[in-house]
């Protein structure tokens, strides 16, 4: 047995993963020179960083989830605020938008857990050993993680309606930028749901290689989501939270229109598209490395007799 292996199992409440990896008792390899290609090199290292997520403690990622639902609710403040401060002209548009972008550098930055996020960060394991195991690890992780979101969610925008936090003009603003997505039709929750998932996807594809232009990555493409004005299920419970909150929407206006198509829209984008498309594309060199490896420790022994 491994002992780093070990020493790590140790150090973990979660369940364990099922990989090539782990029964052979070593460690995803994530080095460029001894994988076929760059996008396979940051194809594993984002496997590994979801098999960590997917190993953790349950509370630990309810708690990190919570933080990351009030975190999150900063890009309605900012948005909202600059809404309120800036003249209405067509430059307003563009620049209040930038404020949608502070929630998502907050919550990346920080390390807390998103909901967009895990939809390709862990499914990758899971698409690489799909087990019946693997996958309820990794509904567990979906449910408690998009649980702790809509409850920090909740928390805000309900902190925002019965705390004198904010001025009315500002307070009038987040209603303002609520109802806007209440506007849309359940397709267009689900559509604009499905190209925000597939957007935040590409983010987490980009950050391994992103360096310190990490955040500049986050800001561009989580300033198209609010540009395109697409439909995200955490920022959006926020928004369409302080309307229920507030009393100008019914609570079930919260489930349809808006949650359940815009939910199933980020998770098609971000895991039936993006990710499926990913893994393939590198499926077949790794395992044609992994085969060619294998045949090598095979043959060793003979070339040494």
């Amino acid at each position: 047995m491994n002992p780093t292996r070990s020493a790590k199992d140790n150090l973990k409440n979660g369940p364990d993963v099922d990989s090539e990896e782990r029964e052979d008792g070593s460690e995803i390899e994530v080095d460029e020179e001894n994988l076929p290609s760059r996008a396979a090199a940051v194809h594993e290292q984002i496997r590994m960083e979801g098999e960590k997520e997917l190993e953790r403690d349950g509370l630990a990622l309810m708690w990190s989830a919570i933080a990351a639902g009030l975190s999150i609710s900063a890009s309605l403040v900012t948005k909202g605020i600059l809404h309120e401060q800036l003249a209405d002209t067509p430059a307003r548009f563009f620049l209040e938008n930038l404020g949608y972008t502070v929630g998502f550098i907050i919550v990346i930055m920080a390390r807390q857990q998103l909901f967009t996020e895990n939809t390709v960060t862990a499914v990758l394991p899971v698409m690489h050993k799909p087990t019946f195991k693997n996958f309820g690890i990794l509904f567990r992780l979906w449910g408690v993680v998009l649980a702790g979101n809509l409850i920090g969610a909740a928390c805000a925008s309900l902190a925002f309606v019965s705390l004198p936090l904010f001025e009315p003009s500002i307070l009038q603003a987040f209603h303002t930028i609520s109802m806007e997505v209440m506007e849309k039709s359940p397709t267009q929750m689900f559509v604009g749901g499905v190209v925000s998932g597939w957007l935040i996807a590409t983010m987490v594809w980009m950050l391994p290689s992103a360096g310190a232009a990490k955040i500049w990555v986050i800001l561009l493409m989580t300033y198209l989501v609010a540009i395109g004005n697409l439909t995200h299920i955490v920022v959006g419970s926020v928004e369409v939270l302080y309307l229920v909150w507030s009393g100008a929407e019914p609570w079930y206006r919260f489930l349809w229109p808006f949650a359940l198509p815009t939910l199933a829209g980020n998770i098609i984008g971000g895991t039936f598209i993006f990710a499926l498309i990913s893994h393939a594309q590198i499926r077949n060199d790794l395992s044609n490395q992994r085969r060619k490896s294998k045949n090598r420790q095979k043959e060793r022994p003979k070339s040494v007799k």
